[in-house]
C-alpha cells in the first residue's frame, strides 16, 4: 500500500552531507498537481545517500556511504522507526557495512535481511533484522575479484547496486569495475549468498553497470551503464535466475559528445516504458519498450537540474520525482501513460545534495 494523506504521497529523501544537508528530508508529492512539499525536520545521517523500507513500510534503512566508520576502514547501515500516522523517522541503530563507501541496498522480501553493496570494496554484505527493525548480527559477506579496461574507474571490483529478484530467490548485483551483473542464489533460512549456477552476465568491456531492474512482465530485466552511458536489455529466466545481455543502446542523443555518466533507471508500473539518467547531459531519456521482446527505442530526452543522480516513479505512475544533486534540488513530472512523456510541473524543493527519492509504503 502507499501513504496517502488528501491526495498526497510521502517520499524520504536521502543526501551528500558535504553541502550542508542534515540528513534524511521527508516531502510529500500532490498526485493531482505535482507539487513537492518538504515538512517535519530531517532525521540526523552521515552521506544516507541510497534508502530502503522493509516490505510493510515500518523501518527505513539507509547507506552511511563513508570510508571510514568508528575508526576503522568501511562505512555503515543505520536503521530508522516509521511512525505510522505522522512519517517521522526515530533513529534505532547502526551497524558497519563491512566494506567502504556502501552505495546501495535492499531488504528481503521476508523483511528479516538487510543486503548492501559496498562500492569501495567491491563486496556484498547481508545482515539479519531483528523483530524491532533494528539491524542485527552479519550473516554473509561476498568479495568480487577482477577488474575492466578502465584505467581510472575499473580497477577493482566496484559493487554498485544489489537487487533480489522475484520472491527473493536470487540476488543480482551491479559492478561497475569488472563489467558484470553477479547472479547469488539468495538462502532465505541462513542469510547466505551462493553463486548461481550461471554466475554472471557479462556487459561490453568499459560499460560500468551501476543500477539493475526487472520487468513487471518478469520476462526480461535491464541494467543502466555509468561509464559509456547505455542501458541493457537483458533475457531473464525466472526459474533458474539466469542472465544474458541480448541489447545495448545509448541513453544520449545522438551528437552529443561531452562528458556524462549514467545513473539510475526506473519503469513505468505499466511496463510499457523505461527511464534513465544522464549527469553531464542532466537529463531523463525516455525508452519505449517493444511489447513482446522488451527491446528499448529512445524516444526523447527531458532538462533537469544539474547531476539527476536518482529519481522515483510515484507508485500510481502518474509522476516522476529526480533529485538534482550538483543543483540542490528536487523536482516533478507528470508522465504521460500513453506517449511516455514527461512534461515538467514547475515545482522544486530546495535541499542540499539530494541523491535518493523513496516514496514511503505503508502496510
Amino acid at each position: 500500500m502507499m501513504t496517502r494523506k488528501k491526495g498526497k504521497l510521502q517520499f524520504f529523501l536521502g543526501t551528500y552531507s558535504a553541502r550542508g544537508a542534515a540528513g534524511i528530508y521527508s516531502a510529500t508529492l500532490d498526485l493531482h498537481t505535482g507539487r513537492l512539499e518538504l515538512f517535519g525536520e530531517p532525521a540526523p545521517a552521515e552521506n544516507p545517500a541510497f534508502l530502503a523500507l522493509d516490505p510493510k513500510g515500518r523501518y527505513l534503512y539507509s547507506v552511511n556511504e563513508l570510508s571510514e566508520f568508528q575508526g576503522k576502514a568501511g562505512g555503515a547501515l543505520s536503521a530508522f522507526a516509521v511512525d505510522a500516522k505522522s512519517g517521522a523517522l526515530t533513529a534505532l541503530n547502526q551497524q558497519p557495512s563491512e566494506g567502504t563507501w556502501p552505495c546501495h541496498l535492499c531488504v528481503d522480501g521476508s523483511g528479516r535481511y538487510l543486503l548492501a553493496a559496498n562500492y569501495g570494496s567491491g563486496s556484498v554484505s547481508v545482515h539479519a533484522l531483528e523483530a524491532d527493525g533494528r539491524i542485527g548480527r552479519l550473516m554473509d559477506v561476498v568479495q568480487h575479484a577482477g577488474s575492466g579496461t578502465h584505467p581510472e574507474r575499473q580497477e577493482g571490483p566496484h559493487a554498485h547496486s544489489v537487487t533480489l529478484g522475484p520472491g527473493s530467490r536470487f540476488a543480482y548485483v551491479a559492478d561497475l569495475g569488472i563489467d558484470k551483473i553477479m547472479v547469488f542464489q539468495f538462502d532465505a533460512a541462513t542469510g547466505k549468498l551462493i553463486l548461481n549456477g550461471v554466475p554472471w552476465a557479462r556487459l561490453p568491456d568499459g560499460a560500468g553497470p551501476r543500477h539493475f531492474a526487472i520487468h513487471p512482465n518478469e520476462r526480461y530485466a535491464y541494467v543502466v551503464n555509468e561509464l559509456d552511458s547505455t542501458v541493457t536489455l537483458l533475457s531473464y529466466d525466472y526459474a533458474s535466475g539466469s542472465l544474458r545481455a541480448v541489447q545495448s543502446v545509448s541513453a544520449l542523443p545522438e551528437g552529443w559528445s561531452g562528458p556524462n555518466l549514467a545513473s539510475d533507471l526506473h519503469i513505468l508500473p505499466s511496463g510499457r516504458y523505461l527511464y534513465s539518467s544522464n549527469r553531464g547531459h542532466d537529463s531523463i531519456t525516455i525508452f519505449y519498450i517493444e511489447e513482446h521482446a522488451g527491446t528499448l527505442r529512445a524516444v526523447g530526452h527531458v532538462p533537469t537540474g544539474r547531476t539527476p543522480r536518482n529519481f522515483a516513479i510515484d507508485p500510481t505512475g502518474a509522476f516522476l520525482v529526480v533529485a538534482n544533486q550538483e543543483s540542490d534540488t528536487v523536482a516533478s513530472y507528470r508522465v504521460d501513460q500513453e506517449t511516455g512523456r514527461l512534461s515538467p510541473t514547475e515545482s522544486e524543493i530546495a535541499i542540499p545534495s539530494p541523491s535518493c527519492v523513496l516514496f514511503r509504503r505503508a502496510g
